[in-house]
């Protein structure tokens, strides 16, 4: 299993790298697109449509919405609002699981939740490309998520005691999720010392970043309840020795329309 995780990652990382540093406007917007096409794939599995044919005309149903909201030039603002609404109402779910589980336990509703995972993301993060210096935030918002992952790690392997969300994720602790969060603080209150940034901004940056890890969590915990409830321990094999796509976006997928809100509201007001 690590020999098949380190190949794939070889493999892999160099391709995502370059995709994010080379790509730009609807190269940009298409590669991104690849990968959440997958991820609806993969979707509509977790959400309880079993047959092949099933699962590939919703991953054609989400390219085509991508590609109409790409042409339309959309405002990104009409996805992120219900995307952070979707997201309040996702950790509700995740807290009272499996409580209310009849609310959306169907295959319909669980796919047009789908779209509120994945289209959102998608238009925030090509959004995000395009503004000054939108490859430096994109940086910074994949920081974020994977020091929130890493300071969680070590913190709960450390002192990590009281569960999270049992019901939903028996491996993730409180302590975990404190230690994710205090390591991001500190990683955000360096950063923005080293830019610069008035008392006033950094004030505000660090309630940003602790809004988009928590979010994160929100994001993981939301894939992981799905699966749960489908009986799946990865949401597929695409990936050997990672699971499936959404397996390693599940955390992005929130963190993405959240981070790419917060920037919209007060990008211009810090410094």
């Amino acid at each position: 299993m690590l020999k098949q995780r380190i190949i794939t990652a070889v493999i892999l990382a160099p391709l995502a790298i370059a995709g994010f540093v080379l790509l730009e406007g609807p190269w940009f917007a298409l590669f991104v697109g690849a990968v959440v096409v997958l991820g609806a794939w993969e979707w509509a599995r977790l959400a309880g449509e079993t047959a092949q044919k099933g699962r590939v005309l919703y991953a054609l149903v989400v390219a085509l919405m991508m590609f109409a909201l790409y042409r339309l030039g959309l405002p990104v603002h009409y996805l992120l609002i219900p995307a952070a609404v979707w997201w309040v109402l996702a950790a509700v779910m995740v807290v009272r699981y499996p409580r209310d589980k009849g609310l959306w336990a169907s295959c319909m509703v669980a796919q047009l939740l789908g779209l509120l995972i994945l289209l959102p993301a998608w238009a925030g993060l090509v959004w995000l490309r395009e503004v000054p210096n939108g490859l430096w935030l994109i940086v910074a918002l994949l920081v974020l998520v994977w020091a929130a992952d890493i300071g969680a790690y070590f913190a709960g392997k450390t002192w990590g005691r009281r569960k999270l969300m049992p019901n939903v994720s028996p491996g993730k602790t409180i302590e975990g999720f404190l230690g994710g969060l205090v390591f991001t603080q500190l990683l955000t209150l360096l950063a923005l010392l080293y830019l610069g940034w008035s008392l006033s901004s950094l004030l505000i940056g660090l309630f940003g970043a602790a809004l988009v890890v928590t979010f994160s969590v929100v994001g993981d915990l939301t894939e992981s309840l799905f699966k749960r409830d489908q009986g799946l321990k990865d949401s597929s094999n695409l990936l050997p020795g990672h699971g499936g796509v959404l397996d390693r976006i599940d955390s992005l997928t929130a963190a993405i329309p959240v981070f790419a809100l917060f920037w919209l509201l007060i990008g211009s007001q810090v410094g």
